[in-house]
C-alpha cells in the first residue's frame, strides 16, 4: 500500500513539475490565414467602383487599405487600385511578411514603413495586425529609427493646432510630440510628422501596445512597446501602390528586408524588454 502511495505521489510531482515548466514557456500564437487564390490589381474609376460596391464592407476595407485612404477621402480620388480577388485576409494586400524569425524573442513590436505607408504589428515574430498609414508630409517628415510607446490618451489636442482633436493617440516621441493616432488618410503622406491611422487600426494599437512605466515626470522606469519607423518616401513620383497594377508584389518586403532594418536596434529592444519584465515581477 505504501509503495502504491509513493508511486502515485511521485507521478503527481512529475506531472505538476511538467505543467509548471510548460506554463513557464511562452505560448506561441497560431494564426490561421486565408490567402487569396490569385492576387492581381486593376485601376478602376473611383465613382463607378464605389457605386457598385458601397454596401460591401469587406471589399471597402481592402480597397481603403490598398489605396491608403478612409471612407471620407476615397471619393476624392479619380481612380483607385482594386484587387481582383477579395477572398484573402487583409495582411495579404499589404507588404509585411507573415513571420520574421529575428523577432521570435520580441514580445511585441510595431513597424512603420515610410516607403509603402503601412504598418505591421508583431508578436514573437508573427504578424498579428497590419494596416495603412499617412505619415509626415515633405516639409514635416516623420522621424525614423527606434522609438517606444510612451503615454496614451483616448482624446487629446494636437500640438500643431489646438483645433485638431486626436483620437486614440499613442505618443512615441515625447519631446517632439510625435505619435500614432486616428486621423484622415488622404492617400499620401500628409501629416505634420505623426503617423495617422484608420479608426479601427488606431483602436487596436491603443489597446494592444504597452505604455511606459514612470516613477515621476522625468524618470522612466521601463519603456513601452518598441516602434521602428524606417524607409523614405519619394514625393516626386507617382504613388508607389499604383505599381501593383503591373506587379502585385512590387511593394512586398522579404523577411531579409525587415531583418536588415531591425538588427541595428535588436539588442536595445531586448534589453528594454528584459528591464520591463523585471519591473513587472
Amino acid at each position: 500500500m505504501k509503495n502504491s502511495i509513493l508511486v502515485v505521489a511521485c507521478f503527481l510531482s512529475v506531472l505538476i513539475l511538467s505543467c509548471n515548466q510548460f506554463q513557464s514557456k511562452k505560448e506561441k500564437k497560431v494564426i490561421v490565414r486565408i490567402a487569396p487564390k490569385k492576387l492581381s490589381y486593376t485601376l478602376e474609376n473611383t465613382k463607378d467602383w464605389l457605386q457598385k460596391n458601397k454596401s460591401d464592407s469587406i471589399k471597402l476595407g481592402v480597397v481603403f487599405a490598398s489605396n491608403r485612404v478612409d471612407k471620407t477621402t476615397v471619393s476624392q480620388l479619380d481612380s483607385i487600385v482594386v484587387p481582383s480577388d477579395f477572398s484573402g485576409d487583409i495582411v495579404y494586400y499589404l507588404p509585411f511578411p507573415l513571420q520574421i524569425n529575428v523577432l521570435q524573442e520580441v514580445d511585441k513590436i510595431i513597424l512603420f514603413s515610410y516607403s509603402t505607408q503601412t504598418f505591421g504589428a508583431y508578436e514573437n515574430g508573427n504578424l498579428v495586425y497590419a494596416g495603412p498609414t499617412s505619415m509626415g508630409r515633405a516639409k514635416d517628415l516623420t522621424p525614423t529609427g527606434l522609438f517606444f510607446t510612451n503615454w496614451k490618451a483616448e482624446k487629446t489636442t494636437s500640438t500643431f493646432n489646438d483645433e485638431w482633436d486626436l483620437r486614440w493617440n499613442f505618443n512615441i516621441e515625447n519631446k517632439l510630440g510625435v505619435g500614432f493616432h486616428e486621423y484622415k488618410l488622404p492617400g499620401y503622406p500628409a501629416s505634420h510628422s505623426c503617423l495617422r491611422l484608420l479608426e479601427k487600426d488606431a483602436k487596436f494599437l491603443y489597446t494592444w501596445a504597452d505604455q511606459w512605466i514612470v516613477k515621476d515626470k522625468v524618470t522612466v522606469i521601463s519603456q513601452g512597446t518598441p516602434v521602428v519607423v524606417f524607409g523614405s518616401y519619394n514625393f516626386n513620383v507617382a504613388k508607389p501602390w499604383l505599381q501593383l497594377v503591373t506587379d502585385p508584389k512590387a511593394l512586398q518586403f522579404s523577411e531579409n528586408d525587415i531583418e536588415s532594418q531591425i538588427k541595428p536596434y535588436l539588442t536595445k529592444i531586448l534589453n528594454a524588454q528584459k528591464t520591463r519584465l523585471n519591473q513587472s515581477n
